[in-house]
């Protein structure tokens, strides 16, 4: 059992509860990212792999060995009207049958999607793309965008990911097909049957207008919903805040992660965030 509770204000801790693992769509193992963790200063960690939980087994062995303090954590795929959201749920159980069973009829759906964007893809010159992206899955069952970018870049027609994202595999573009996810109520059972909290990831990422964004918010708390990410690498300064006047106005508490997804690929290293506000309540405050 270890404290989340340090002598000075507990917001100046270096938490990273939002990273991908090879388990999903990043390019390090589990134990791989725990040891960048502890060696970049995070002192609490959380793997949190989309709509996936096989990877927490490792993660949490190898952070025990490190001496990091480690949190149970998913990304779940969510459609909210036409925009795709990400759910993080942290502090959840693994071995939850509920959670484990909404996943995988989550992950179902993912080969068709992928065959479908591979003919798209096909059809401007980028041939077997799908063999290429399984190629960079560590995981087939997760196939997804971020596996295809890379083989788009393995064959030279776009320099790097972020090239790719604005050329292929985004709406209007070649590879883009969408796909219904998790409803924002399956996702928060789950988690809440779990026995984690839901926070909404990288809300400034989504493309919503400040009504929308607001009846997200409404809807998310009305359900359950405990936090927002208010410090991530997805979010500029100005948004951070942008998002923390926010959470305090909804009685959010904040969390804060880095979305890491490897080290050629993320906005920014493990643990290398600023500290989250001091206007925010943690959302690791209470744990231990």
């Amino acid at each position: 059992m270890f404290s989340l509770r340090p002598k000075r204000d507990p917001s100046v801790l270096n938490a990273d509860l939002h990273c991908h693992s090879s388990v999903s769509d990043g390019t390090l193992s589990p134990g791989e990212i725990a040891l960048r963790a502890k060696e970049k200063g995070v002192q609490l960690w959380a793997l949190t792999d989309h709509d996936e939980l096989s990877g927490l087994a490792i993660a949490a062995e190898a952070a025990r060995d490190a001496d990091l303090p480690f949190v149970p954590g998913v990304e779940i795929s969510v459609t909210w009207g036409p925009e795709t959201l990400h759910i993080v749920g942290l502090r959840v159980d693994p071995d939850s049958r509920v959670l484990a069973d909404g996943l995988e009829h989550t992950r179902s759906g993912r080969m068709r999607r992928a065959h479908e964007m591979a003919a798209q893809l096909d059809e401007v010159g980028i041939h077997d793309s799908l063999e290429g992206a399984l190629a960079y899955a560590g995981n087939p069952d997760l196939i997804g965008r971020t596996h295809f970018a890379r083989y788009i870049v393995e064959v030279g027609r776009c320099d790097d990911v972020k090239e790719v994202f604005t050329k292929y595999l985004i709406a209007g573009k070649p590879g883009y097909v969408p796909v219904q996810w998790a409803t924002l109520d399956d996702a928060l059972a789950w988690i809440a049957a779990a026995g984690g909290v839901a926070v909404i990831a990288h809300p400034g990422r989504y493309r919503l207008d400040e009504r929308e964004l607001r009846d997200l918010f409404v809807q998310f708390k009305e359900r359950g919903g405990v936090g927002i990410e208010v410090v991530t690498g997805s979010h500029s300064p100005d948004q951070y805040k942008r998002f923390a006047k926010l959470a305090q106005e909804y009685g959010f508490r904040a969390s804060r992660g880095s979305d890491f997804h490897g080290p050629l690929e993320s906005r920014c290293e493990l643990g290398s965030l600023p500290n989250l506000p001091d206007t925010v309540v943690p959302i690791w405050r209470d744990w231990a």
